[in-house]
């Protein structure tokens, strides 16, 4: 979508049914959310939801690096780069959508994003500005199912609920993969469309032991794809789930599944959907995050798109990625219910002969909300609203979690670690889900479960050496900064409290991390034990309380919240990378 295209989107005035009474404004006029169909079928996509059925806030990050090949590349370009590469207004409500520019005021002004009433609004109305379901289908891309606090507490059956009644189609999955094995079977049956994964197979172990699969014979825990008939045409949409789950997040969870990219598999299986089912389009549903999706177009070839997550970043112009026998469109569509992907496919003869991209901001104050879906969201919430909305303190400052490094409301949660388990040094896991606090807004019981629900919360404090701190940073910085996007799994770097050290990111593995220090300027040194307090513990469970125990009694404690200093590194070589703003 470019910038001619958007501003017709956003001047053609208010759609009955649509966008109820507001008195804010736009430059430009009111968003307009009539899509009329280009081409004769249409695919939706969103993914990383993360649970939000409520509308929220959500800033997008001013540090995204690329490196290498990935400099200056989407998605690692920031505020005001990120606009001049899109074609995107400064002053545009787009730039706010996309962007982190002037986030307080234009948030205040155009208020929260995403809600699945108002997804649910705006996903008929493309529906049916497309010819209703028979023309369309509804991609999910992952990370539903965890993300909240009544995601948490019923095991995500609230977001399958949720899905069911949005009408998504087929979806694959990453969080999804953090309750047990028989929770995710047990949400999978429940769920009404298709849960597609080519790269998950079971453990040659529990192969021979006859465990649940899709496909006894090659052993897939889930169906690979799927054939759907669109408006008379077969397009074929392959499942490709985070390959990294036992590695980022606890095996012992999901101990009889295997993961992985699996290139070569994703290749023949391809082949063998176009030598066999012919369809006019092959479509990749992932959840690799968007710089392994990039590679991978450009090394497994007969994918003509691929809708990615995983990485929460908004791409509203496709990457088109050359291969050896042709091309593959690449793309991502943030996170938090943010955007609704539009691709409309032009299918003549089994062949596709064109398409076009849209990626559209979901501004709920523009929306109405679904009755149904907001009764049934009010349902969900009703037994849990005491707790949810217990106001814990105000916050002073915008409070975030977003970028390569530290944000604010991750620096309050390494400061609450440190304060109730009193440590030296705090370490927080560098998740990119969690909602914005804006300043003046209070911080509520739910906002706190935003940002910590995970189900291996539990807390630690132990000592470590200052080698092992070291060899801690180090191990996640190559994670984000290796030059092979095949070995990066997506995330960003720990974050830190209590501590400070130097960062060159385009230094060689296991040289990335320097001159560490204490906050009160005193080197860590080598060999010395200092108190480390954490959470989200892969290998094993920790002994402590939940994390949001922990950072609800410190925030209860403070009153007000005002973070004003933020354990973020010192960053070398990179002074000219246009995915840093600092």
């Amino acid at each position: 979508m470019n910038r001619r295209e958007f501003n017709r989107l956003l001047t053609a005035g208010v759609v009955a049914g649509i966008l109820p009474k507001t008195s804010l404004s736009f430059a430009g006029g009111k968003p307009n959310y009539n899509i009329p169909q280009k081409g004769n079928a249409r695919l939706l996509h969103i993914t990383d939801c993360h649970a939000q059925l409520n509308p929220v806030y959500f800033r997008e990050p001013n540090v995204n690096m690329g490196l290498n090949a990935a400099l200056g590349r989407t998605p690692h370009v920031v505020g005001n780069a990120f606009l001049k590469k899109n074609h995107i207004d400064k002053a545009s409500i787009e730039a706010h959508a996309f962007t982190y520019l002037n986030f307080n005021s234009a948030a205040r002004e155009y208020g929260k994003i995403g809600g699945f009433a108002h997804l649910a609004t705006l996903i008929k109305s493309l529906k049916e500005s497309a010819g209703d379901d028979e023309n369309s289908l509804l991609l999910d891309g992952g990370d539903t199912w965890q993300g909240s606090a009544t995601a948490y507490w019923t095991r995500g059956k609230d977001m399958v609920q949720a899905a069911n009644l949005l009408g998504v189609d087929i979806m694959t999955g990453h969080w999804e993969f953090t309750y047990k094995d028989e929770e995710v079977f047990s949400n999978v049956d429940d769920f009404n469309g298709e849960f597609l994964a080519q790269n998950i197979k079971l453990t040659e172990d529990a192969q021979f032991e006859g465990k649940r699969s899709y496909d006894e014979d090659t052993g897939h825990v889930f169906k690979p794809y799927t054939i759907k008939v669109i408006n008379g045409h077969k397009v074929a949409i392959i499942g490709q789930a985070f390959p990294y789950t036992p590695v980022a997040n606890p095996k012992r969870f999901i101990p009889d599944w295997s993961f992985g990219i699996q290139a070569q598999d994703l290749q023949e299986l391809v082949d063998d959907i176009k030598s066999n089912e012919k369809p006019a389009a092959i479509i990749v549903l992932s959840h690799n995050g968007m710089d392994v999706d990039l590679k991978l177009a450009s090394v497994v070839t007969g994918i003509d798109f691929i809708l990615g997550g995983h990485t929460h970043d908004g791409v509203p112009v496709p990457e088109i990625v050359k291969n050896s026998r042709g091309q593959t469109v690449v793309t991502n569509a943030g996170s938090n219910g943010k955007f609704v992907g539009v691709l409309d496919l032009n299918l003549d003869n089994g062949k596709l002969k064109g398409y076009e991209y849209r990626l559209l901001p979901v501004f709920s104050n523009f929306i109405k909300a679904d009755p149904e879906m907001a009764a049934l969201i009010e349902t969900i919430r009703k037994p849990h609203l005491d707790t949810l909305n217990e106001e814990l303190a105000i916050s002073e400052t915008l409070l975030y979690r977003r970028g390569n490094f530290n944000g604010t409301f991750d620096q309050l949660i390494c400061d609450a670690l440190r304060h109730e388990l009193n440590a030296q040094i705090s370490l927080s896991p560098g998740f990119r889900w969690g909602t914005t606090v804006l300043p003046g807004q209070a911080i509520t019981f739910e906002h706190v479960m935003d940002q910590t629900c995970i189900t291996y919360p539990e807390t630690y404090a132990r000592d470590m050496l200052g080698n092992e701190i070291k060899a801690i940073l180090e191990d996640v910085a190559d994670n984000l900064f290796h030059p092979d996007p095949f070995y990066q799994q997506g995330g960003d770097m720990v974050r830190v409290g209590g501590m400070n050290y130097i960062c060159d990111p385009t230094a060689s593995t296991g040289n990335r991390i320097t001159n560490l220090t204490l906050d009160n300027g005193k080197a860590i040194e080598a060999n010395k034990y200092y108190k480390v307090a954490g959470w989200a513990t892969v290998g094993s469970k920790a002994p402590g309380k939940p994390i949001w125990e922990i950072v609800a009694n410190y925030v209860r404690n403070q009153k007000t919240v005002n973070i004003t200093q933020v354990n973020s590194p010192k960053l070398k070589n990179v002074g000219n990378n246009p995915g840093i703003v600092l």
